[in-house]
């Protein structure tokens, strides 16, 4: 790839591997790099530690979303989402073990898959994008079951509710639904109406949300509305964190909630709304954080955006070093 690709590269999604020792980071062209983790942090790493592994072109598009199970790298690009066995990936073979498309109404439909979750009460695949809809897949048999309505625009992000085995969206449409066991939202909120409006809502960036994340009877999100803190009985925001870009990825970590948008920083917040820190990144806008924390060895949390740059964190307070596509 030439300075030209390179310089006007994005990192749209990251995903660990089952056993921690792996990443797998997708990028706007379609490519999928995955990168040593036990390589990059060893004592004698060399700058040779921080490149790939393995690259390799995995769809057409944007790489918007990646996730992993136990076996396998699930990537999600324009209307389509392919499987990598983990272990054939380690060994630098390339070969899809399948490729499924959702039932789209039209055949010209191409709709963009932004968000994959498992639910792993039923083992099956949840997956949000373009079309507006949300299609539940039978891993087992690689079906398509089931698609839940309800948003009125593009969805952007989900997340489940394992206690409650409860799924979360949010869209463009500046709503977050909620869908219990059938195809109907158990409940649903305007983050810009109401109370919100006046806490949460940022007309110059719209009401799009582009981040959710829940912790037992709390919820995360943010977008074009500042990022808040909800309690999910009550359906009210209880903090409203004053960050000044749009997040596009949040997560609880401990008694921090830590967060990447609009600016080149990771911003570490408290739950009652100040923000405790923001520490800095290598690219510009960040669009995705991870952290590794399957064992102590490689517990990292690593954040990519507008470069071709992953900054690792081992301590969370500061840039270790970065990968590099």
């Amino acid at each position: 790839m030439g300075p030209v690709e390179l310089l006007h590269m994005s990192v749209f999604s990251q995903s660990f591997s089952p056993c921690g020792r792996f990443l797998a980071a997708g990028n706007n062209y379609g490519e999928i790099a995955v990168f040593s983790l036990s390589a990059a942090l060893s004592p004698d790493a060399s700058q040779a530690s921080q490149k790939p592994i393995l690259n390799f072109t995995a769809h057409d598009g944007p790489v918007f979303s990646l996730l992993s199970t136990d076996t396998h790298l699930l990537s999600a690009g324009n209307g389509e989402i392919s499987a990598w066995s983990w272990a054939e990936l380690i060994k630098k073979s390339t070969k899809a073990a399948w490729t499924r498309k959702p039932s789209y109404e039209t055949s010209l439909e191409i709709p963009e898959i932004n968000a994959m979750i498992i639910n792993p009460k039923d083992n099956s695949l949840i997956v949000g994008g373009g079309d507006n809809n949300i299609h539940i897949m039978d891993m087992e048999t690689g079906i398509f079951k089931s698609v839940l309505k309800g948003h009125t625009d593009y969805i952007h992000c989900l997340c489940f509710k394992e206690r409650e085995e409860e799924i979360l969206s949010g869209g463009e449409d500046g709503a977050v639904r909620i869908w219990g066991h059938t195809e109907i939202p158990l409940s649903h909120f305007q983050t810009c109406s109401g109370m919100a409006s006046q806490e949460c809502a940022r007309p110059q960036f719209g009401k799009w949300i582009s981040c959710l994340a829940t912790d037992s009877d709390w919820m995360l999100c943010g977008g074009g509305p500042s990022l808040s803190l909800w309690h999910l009985r009550s359906m009210s925001p209880t903090s409203v964190f004053p960050l000044p870009g749009c997040q596009r990825e949040a997560v609880f970590y401990q008694d921090l909630i830590m967060s990447v948008g609009e600016g080149p920083h990771v911003s570490h917040c408290l739950h009652g709304g100040t923000v405790k820190a923001q520490i800095p990144c290598t690219p510009s806008s960040l669009n995705t954080l991870a952290l590794n924390l399957k064992n102590t060895e490689h517990r990292v949390m690593t954040v990519g955006g507008s470069s071709h740059q992953i900054d690792v964190f081992t301590n969370f307070s500061y840039k270790a070093f970065s990968l590099s596509f």
